[in-house]
């Protein structure tokens, strides 16, 4: 999914989507990309990567992973996911955080005016006052190249400012956020199979919005290090980008294990979970992957196949979401035949 919806946990109360999250790729410094700068980003007619395979016996899940961002004028040849996804019984969509608020559609509405200014910090101080003068020297020319001179963004939380930055980076750099595209050709084709997807979720459920808004308005996020990573992500990584896309969007599973990864969102996750009107809750992205892991097995064990996605970080980057599955005892296979999790014996 596009990483802006972090921007969702400080909205507690606002809306009550499932948030697919980005999960923590390997943190890889990433050579200086100044070299590829110029790279262009595929357009046209792409077939995307080909599918992990999970059995036990005659049950299959398919598992597609999935990118963001994506090349912003790639059409997407899905005809293989539309075929696995019409022979399934079930189908698994990007695990995610569902936030319950419990105060419905016009209590949400009645929370809109204390919403206002949210994103900016506490007490009205400016992004300058803040964050430390190297990484603001380092935010002045990003910040001109891609949002130009509009002083709104200045009076911004420094995850926010972030986000909006990189945001507008991808955008200009010939891409778009890839996960809520994908989730949405594969919903569709759920539908014209008859069948209702599973929302693979952790519930975080607050009991007072209004007290919640109020709370985090005037809480301080531990969020530099989401802010100087993003920097470092557009300074240097925006041509491991272009190809990581590209990679995504030729099947070239090789180039992807490949590439190195500035990883951002882990560190501005962990900011927005460190405030205060979230730390009761615990760590959310345990919660999810063991969510996914449990859904994932019991649809193994019920339905002959079943179609699930999953952020490719998940499946080739630490953390590995497969490997566990392995670990009980299922076989995993990736499309291009490499061996992504060690082997393990089947259990009894």
């Amino acid at each position: 999914m596009d990483w802006r919806r972090v921007v969702a946990i400080a909205s507690l109360m606002m809306a009550t989507p499932v948030l697919a999250q980005e999960s923590a790729a390997p943190e890889v410094p990433a050579a200086p990309a100044t070299a590829q700068l110029d790279t262009v980003v595929v357009t046209g007619e792409q077939p995307g990567p080909g599918l992990w395979k999970v059995s036990k016996g005659e049950h299959v899940l398919w598992v597609l992973g999935t990118q963001s961002p994506l090349p912003q004028k790639m059409q997407w040849r899905a005809r293989e996911v539309e075929e696995r996804v019409a022979q399934s019984q079930a189908v698994l969509l990007s695990p995610g955080l569902y936030i319950k608020s419990g105060v419905g559609f016009w209590g949400r509405l009645a929370l809109i005016p204390s919403l206002i200014g949210i994103r900016n910090n506490p007490d009205g101080k400016k992004l300058a006052q803040i964050v430390p003068a190297e990484q603001y020297a380092r935010w002045q020319p990003l910040k001109q190249r891609y949002l130009g001179r509009g002083n709104k963004v200045e009076k911004w939380r420094p995850l926010f400012a972030a986000m909006e930055l990189y945001g507008e980076a991808i955008k200009r750099n010939g891409m778009t956020g890839g996960n809520d595209l994908i989730g949405e050709r594969v919903e569709a084709f759920s539908k014209k199979a008859g069948i209702k997807p599973t929302l693979v979720k952790v519930t975080v459920d607050v009991k007072e919005p209004r007290a919640a808004i109020k709370e985090f308005k005037h809480s301080a996020l531990d969020d530099l290090d989401c802010f100087s990573k993003t920097l470092d992500r557009l300074e240097t990584d925006l041509g491991n980008m272009k190809l990581r896309v590209n990679a995504w969007a030729t099947g070239d599973l090789a180039a992807l294990r490949a590439l190195p990864f500035t990883n951002q969102y882990a560190a501005c996750m962990q900011a927005m979970q460190g405030a205060t009107v979230l730390k009761d809750f615990g760590d959310i992205n345990a919660q999810t992957k063991q969510a996914w892991i449990e859904a994932a097995s019991k649809a193994l064990d019920t339905n002959a196949s079943t179609f699930a996605l999953l952020p490719m970080s998940d499946i080739i980057g630490e953390g590995r979401y497969l490997s566990a599955l392995a670990e009980r005892g299922y076989h995993v296979e990736a499309p291009d035949d490499v061996d992504e999790v060690p082997a393990i014996a089947a259990q009894p």
